[in-house]
């Protein structure tokens, strides 16, 4: 009970208000959950996050086609920023010189990250083949540019000095495993062929009485 005034004159009784009772709201088990799984997916999102952000490193980008066989050059390579990579083995740009000198194992395309199983230094022989080396000049040269893996067909040619029937004509199949310029009108030409061709081709070759046709580019 409290006293209150009127007009100045003597106090008179007045009721008390009772307390206002704030009632507590339940929190529903579904709510909960879903908050609980937010703060969760949250911790894992910046886990992975820092993950990723830790996992960025400098790694080999093929920088212009490399066709099949041939050997890799510095320029053909770049390296890049790469941030994560998971389930990725590309090679590390500080690993550059492992991969400078060996040969595509598959066709490099520009833009993509280089793997060391994109790379051999095994020659590209088969089974039953042996390897020579074929001086040619610029205008025997079946195409502007061999590469390896490029098919082309050995085909003897008529001996001058010899009298009666000659061998011109035979033809021998072979594949292109790489080509080098020199500084003058000259090239060499380094072939893959079956055992079996072998003799024949050189003693042709050194009469000069062999020339190449380029059959299938690679």
């Amino acid at each position: 009970m409290s006293l209150a005034t009127r007009n100045g004159t003597e106090p008179v009784d007045a009721p008390v208000s009772p307390p206002k009772v704030v009632r507590q709201r339940r929190v529903r088990p579904g709510l909960l959950g879903l908050a609980v799984l937010l703060i969760a997916l949250g911790g894992l999102g910046a886990a992975f996050a820092v993950t990723s952000v830790r996992a960025t490193g400098s790694y080999l980008a093929v920088a212009r086609p490399v066709e099949v066989g041939r050997e890799i050059s510095a320029a053909d390579l770049v390296a890049v920023q790469v941030a994560g990579g998971q389930g990725l083995r590309p090679v590390p740009a500080g690993r550059m010189d492992e991969v400078v000198g060996k040969r595509a194992a598959v066709a490099l395309v520009p833009g993509t990250l280089l793997t060391l199983g994109q790379v051999t230094d095994d020659p590209l022989l088969g089974p039953g083949q042996q390897q020579i080396a074929l001086g040619l000049t610029t205008a025997q040269v079946p195409a502007r540019e061999l590469h390896p893996g490029d098919k082309v067909l050995l085909v003897s040619t008529p001996d001058d000095n010899a009298t009666g029937a000659t061998a011109a004509g035979t033809r021998f199949s072979a594949t292109v495993i790489d080509t080098v310029s020199s500084g003058n009108d000259d090239r060499v030409l380094y072939l893959a062929l079956p055992v079996r061709d072998v003799p024949a081709v050189v003693a042709l070759a050194a009469q000069e009485r062999i020339a190449v046709v380029l059959t299938e580019a690679a």
